[in-house]
């Protein structure tokens, strides 16, 4: 993503967060408003990152709690040619996993237990690699920084209107107005986040099926992934739905409106092109004739599970 559309998304979010500011406090919102929104976005910048390992209770772990999993990640890495990044477990079943970080030298990634007891080694291989395709393609910032500014603006929309009967006449739009806002503004902020995430997460999906070598590993995690998203609630993401978008798949149960816009592209359709993927890239990585099967020579695909630690 470039450095134009980085800035007229964070203008947009902002410009939305400000009009929250308007309806709940006329001109002296707005203005309260800006002053915040310009703090958040420099504290965003710098902090976002710890904010949603906050929210979905990540815990960082090394290779000596998880041994296995933090050698794959080591592996991924230095095949995508990236620095380290911290690595987190989720203690949530449903399997998923997403990446954050203003930068590749600042970044983690973290997958559920979920994901690593329920997919096989190749499968989670496939899942990590495509959390790292985010982090190399510089994608981590401004998913961090609009989860953070989206929550922001659900957060004071709801305030706003759990204060609009006492404040109707200080309210350009009274209640009628903070219904409206309450409703649209969350709404907005999801829109928002949904243009940049379609052509991301296919960007994502091509790049990391090059990094593991084997674009139908990653076309098999999508699937078991979707899966057991529809069958098991993600807790952390329910109670922090402006994260969604950063999950390899949209966690979110379908029980709150929040769901009512996919963040993510239709995963058969992402499966479709991995596997068009594959049949071009003729069974081998792109990381150069003669190396087995992506890192680990496919040889235990079928296994499901194992000592992650």
């Amino acid at each position: 993503m470039n450095y134009f559309r980085t800035a007229l998304l964070l203008a947009g979010l902002t410009a939305l967060f400000m009009a929250v500011g308007f309806v709940i406090g006329g001109r002296g919102g707005l203005m309260i408003a800006f002053v915040v929104a310009l703090a958040m976005n420099v504290f965003s910048y710098w902090n976002s990152d710890k904010m949603v390992l906050r929210m979905t209770n990540a815990q960082e772990v090394d290779a000596h709690s998880a041994p296995e999993f933090y050698a794959m990640v080591r592996d991924l890495a230095a095949r995508a040619q990236l620095p380290m990044p911290r690595v987190y477990i989720i203690h949530e079943d449903q399997p998923n996993a997403f990446a954050t970080g203003r930068n590749p030298e600042n970044a983690a990634v973290a997958a559920t237990t979920g994901l690593l007891n329920r997919l096989s080694r190749e499968e989670v291989a496939g899942v990590m690699a495509h959390e790292l395709a985010h982090v190399k393609n510089h994608d981590t910032l401004i998913m961090t920084i609009t989860a953070t500014i989206a929550g922001a603006i659900s957060m004071i929309a709801n305030f706003g209107f759990l204060f609009s009967g006492n404040r109707e006449n200080n309210q350009p739009m009274g209640v009628i107005g903070s219904i409206a806002m309450m409703i649209l503004a969350p709404i907005a902020a999801m829109i928002v986040q949904m243009a940049i995430s379609r052509t991301r997460e296919y960007q994502a999906d091509k790049l990391g099926a090059e990094i593991c070598g084997r674009p139908e590993w990653l076309a098999n995690a999508l699937i078991n992934i979707e899966r057991g998203a529809h069958q098991i609630e993600n807790y952390a993401a329910e109670r922090n739905p402006a994260t969604a978008h950063m999950f390899i798949i949209n966690p979110l149960s379908g029980q709150r409106m929040d769901n009512l816009f996919s963040t993510h592209p239709a995963t058969e359709n992402r499966v479709a092109a991995l596997m068009e993927l594959a049949r071009s890239m003729g069974g081998r990585g792109s990381f150069g004739a003669g190396q087995p099967a992506g890192p680990w020579g496919g040889g235990d695909a079928g296994r499901r599970g194992g000592p992650w630690g």
